[in-house]
């Protein structure tokens, strides 16, 4: 009997050993919760037309707050505001920097951006991190789009392109569904890798496979490396400069590395490179003096890094 009650104890000490080596990981809020988010990013394009190479950086400089307005089963409703844009654009020698907070009549981008600081929109989502839903920021962007008014027809409608390109619903909503993790809806533990595929919706049409690998995780933090595949539709149409319609043959990887804070499931940190290339094809358009489809040559270079803090 004294042999069976320690045969047990030991069995009993193994099983809670082994449930301690997993963790439970996602998003949990209240409602009320509120985070500051900090984004400091560029990105570079090089793309090589007729042997002439042609480099277009995007810069950021971006500060949000995010606040917990509903809890439910499973989900949340998030509204999320600019409360900063700096933003710096330069393609074909022509160089636009805006602060939304400084008043600068001579460029229309930043009366736009100006716009929308501290005006919410709506992001649903998941406990495990999948995003149901973006509403309100198409509103929001036709709004801004009201600083364009003065121009010609032409320079409205590239400005209303770069605006909804850069901080449109697609834009938003692909760059937050590859900043935050999704989550399994199972326990797991160190060397665990689990996977999800989203749309692409930055312009470029297709897919991004993202894994996932918990490296180390303690009482209050986890730390999690990520990986993304990223493939372009070929067959897939989409407008650059000056109207012109083409495809894109791409692909590339994204490396991510995320310190998680495990009370909301948010990360408190995140480091992101992503490099793209491949070609884009400029379909024949005689209009644009196009007579036949041109291959361009293209790399995009990423390199992003966040600060997300609870303040609430």
């Amino acid at each position: 009997m004294k042999k069976l009650t320690v045969l047990l104890a030991m069995c009993c000490y193994v099983l809670s050993l082994s449930a301690q080596d997993y963790v439970e990981l996602n998003y949990k809020f209240k409602t009320g919760d509120a985070f500051e988010l900090q984004q400091q990013s560029r990105s570079e394009t090089y793309i090589t037309v007729n042997d002439v190479i042609q480099r277009t950086t995007r810069d950021y400089n971006t500060k949000m707050n995010v606040k917990v307005a509903e809890t439910g089963a499973g989900s949340f409703v998030l509204h999320w505001a600019y409360s900063d844009i700096k933003f710096n654009f330069n393609a074909k020698n022509q160089n636009i920097f805006v602060d939304a907070k400084v008043a600068n009549a001579q460029e229309p981008l930043q009366g736009a951006l100006k716009l929308i600081l501290d005006q919410p929109f709506t992001v649903e989502i998941q406990s495990t991190g999948m995003i149901k839903n973006v509403t309100g920021l198409d509103a929001l962007m036709d709004k801004a789009s009201a600083a364009f008014s003065s121009l010609k027809s032409d320079e409205q409608a590239a400005y209303k392109k770069l605006l909804k390109d850069q901080f449109g619903t697609d834009a938003f909503r692909s760059w937050l569904e590859q900043l935050l993790v999704v989550y399994p809806v199972h326990g797991i533990k160190n060397g665990t890798q689990w996977e999800e595929s989203v749309p692409l919706r930055t312009g470029l049409k297709g897919r991004i496979d993202l894994y996932w690998n918990l490296k180390h995780w303690d009482s209050q933090t986890a730390k999690i490396d990520g990986q993304g595949n990223i493939k372009t539709d070929k067959v897939e149409t989409f407008t650059v400069e000056e109207g012109i319609q083409a495809t894109a043959a791409i692909e590339g990887t994204q490396t991510t590395n995320y310190l998680i804070n495990r009370e909301s499931g948010m990360p408190s940190i995140c480091v992101q490179n992503t490099e793209m290339k491949g070609e884009y094809i400029y379909l024949a358009n005689r209009k644009k003096q196009l007579k036949k489809d041109l291959k361009v040559p293209v790399k995009i270079v990423t390199n992003a890094s966040y600060k997300i803090k609870q303040v609430k």
